[in-house]
């Protein structure tokens, strides 16, 4: 993270904000400038990638569904907003611990015991080790005595839309988030790849949530995508994995994903449509306009 804090010292910090006497090394300077870029670059890649999927991936015939909430989509945004600031709070301090040189980051290719394939393994490596923690935090976060009180926010939107992605209680959010942030403590990685698995994993969080269930068939049993996320907000007890289903399999909690047999949320809505039980006005797909749900009573 110290890339971003230098990028933003050299480019605003130093010639706009901060008295030239204040040394872009002291600590308090550093701490103020990472919450800074924390949360201006956390709401960024929310907002920013969070609207390109809705506008050009979500299909948005999903919010006929009954289970998708009135107002749900500005409820998940100003939930989110909420949000990622509390978040921010133990995130920055983990970041001033990289930034005071306590973590494994390194600058340069050269100085990886592995060299370029240093960078291949680690990539490689980040990905399982995070699953892996994500999904046992995630199991955890489901368990009776946590779930009321710091998971059940999220799993208020039943048929998500990718700004449902980044919608957690704080704790829930950090929980999920911390194993991105151990992984340099722990391992060696280079400072840039880094940076982009940390955009990587927000595309991903998001695309999870994006409606979007197409997997290629290959993939199908081995990627935990949006379907198999979807069940996980559906059935609850399901695919808490983040990348893969491998940890679902091996903990006993992997489900094939309904949209992949015929029996997800779009099929619901057409089956709806069919019995004459739902509106079938269509959904205009580049806007947010009101979302409710009309449901036929019998």
């Amino acid at each position: 993270m110290d890339l971003v804090l230098n990028v933003a010292d050299y480019y605003f910090f130093t010639p706009y904000v901060y008295p030239s006497s204040w040394p872009e090394d002291e600590a308090l300077r550093q701490i103020i400038g990472l919450m800074v870029v924390t949360n201006l670059g956390a709401a960024v890649l929310y907002l920013g990638l969070g609207a390109l999927s809705y506008f050009f991936i979500f299909d948005h015939k999903l919010k006929q569904h009954p289970q998708f909430l009135e107002n749900q989509v500005q409820r998940e945004i100003k939930y989110a907003l909420w949000s990622l600031p509390w978040i921010s709070v133990p995130t920055v301090a983990l970041f001033f611990a990289e930034v005071r040189g306590y973590s494994k980051l390194y600058d340069r290719v050269d100085e990886s015991p592995l060299g370029w394939s240093g960078l291949i393994f680690s990539m490689v490596s980040f990905l399982f080790f995070t699953d892996m923690c994500i999904y046992w935090i995630h199991r955890f976060l489901h368990h009776k005595l946590i779930y009321k009180n710091f998971h059940k926010p999220h799993h208020v939107w039943k048929i998500p839309s990718p700004f449902a992605s980044h919608a957690f209680h704080p704790v829930d959010g950090f929980l999920q988030g911390l194993p991105y942030h151990i992984y340099p403590f722990l391992f060696p990685l280079h400072k840039v790849l880094y940076l982009v698995l940390y955009v990587f994993v927000n595309i991903w969080t998001i695309s999870i949530h994006d409606g979007d269930y197409r997997v290629p068939s290959l993939m199908q049993q081995i990627i935990n995508g949006s379907a198999h996320h979807t069940d996980h907000h559906l059935f609850f007890d399901y695919n808490y994995g983040q990348y893969f289903t491998l940890w679902d399999r091996i903990g006993g909690s992997y489900r094939y994903p309904s949209a992949l047999m015929g029996n997800g949320p779009h099929d619901h809505i057409k089956k709806l449509m069919a019995k004459g039980k739902l509106n079938s006005n269509s959904v205009n797909s580049n806007t947010n306009n009101k979302n409710s749900v009309h449901v036929k009573k019998e």
